[in-house]
């Protein structure tokens, strides 16, 4: 992984984005895969194995984060402090009429690390409420000298993903980096579990395939918590030549918390630790 995705891993470790693994079609990452695959959405490239993409179990039975959460993690390049990344739920926001769930993740590096490269970006997801899928997903990278700002509308009637200057075919239900990261948070874990979501990310489609690793109790700055531990996967073609592992403990109750997130890279590896986090105004009490 370069210097320039220094802290923008962990950024989208948050995102499940650019830290994710990404492996040839049939291959896995580390251990072997659990025995068990649970699709959730529809993805052409499983379409024999796929329920109905209009099935109506699909949708969670309990959604445990809502408006007003936010989590503040550390971000650290193996023992050294390297900046802080956030994750909120900022507003209730309307797209054509649907009410969406308005998703900012911010990364910053701090000032030692600023001096000889420095990271401001951010990242939007606007996820239907209801239906707990993309509607729109914004990226703005701003790392270095590098500058990027991309705005991608998920049509999820016409199964379009409509970039500024081009349409791209998606499947029903398609997820962005972020708005798959809520709906795994939304699901019954089980250890020895995948699930396969169907993900679209710069411009190409791939399943997210969510493993649950095991349970773990892991100490960090905002308490002590019971976990699942999770490695999202994003499968794609062998051409791509991203590197590293990205493991996320998510809390073992109802709110599955991102408390801690932890990606390999050429040399060492960064973490993302949670320092403080505030629960969804109407869990908050």
């Amino acid at each position: 992984m370069s210097s320039r995705n220094l802290i923008a891993a962990v950024a989208v470790a948050i995102a499940v984005s650019m830290s994710a693994t990404v492996v040839p079609s049939g291959q896995e990452s580390g251990d072997a895969a659990p025995d068990t695959v649970r699709f959730l959405y529809y993805d052409s490239i499983y379409a024999d194995e796929l329920p109905d993409s209009n099935d109506v179990d699909l949708l969670p039975e309990y959604v445990g984060f809502g408006e007003g959460e936010k989590f503040v993690f550390s971000v650290q390049y193996g023992i050294v402090s390297a900046g802080e990344a956030s994750l909120e739920i900022r507003n209730i926001a309307l797209i054509d009429s649907a009410a969406c769930y308005r998703v900012v993740s911010n990364a910053r590096t701090n000032g030692v690390f600023s001096a000889f490269f420095k990271v401001r970006d951010r990242f939007e997801s606007y996820i239907d409420t209801t239906h707990l899928y993309s509607l729109r997903y914004e990226k703005h990278i701003r790392e270095g000298k590098f500058k990027r700002d991309e705005v991608v509308e998920f049509d999820q009637r016409k199964h379009l993903a409509k970039y500024a200057d081009h349409e791209v075919p998606i499947a029903p239900r398609t997820q962005d980096v972020l708005s798959a990261l809520y709906y795994a948070r939304t699901l019954p874990l089980e250890v020895g579990q995948s699930i396969s979501v169907a993900n679209h990310t710069d411009g190409k489609n791939y399943p997210l395939v969510i493993k649950v690793l095991g349970k773990e109790t892991v100490t960090v700055d905002a308490g002590t918590f019971d976990c699942f531990v999770v490695e999202p996967v994003l499968r794609g073609p062998a051409v791509f030549t991203q590197k590293g592992r990205l493991t996320v403990w998510l809390t073992d109750d109802r709110y599955k918390m991102p408390v801690l997130m932890k990606s390999k890279v050429v040399i060492g590896s960064v973490s993302a630790v949670l320092k403080e986090y505030k629960l969804a105004d109407k869990y908050d009490k």
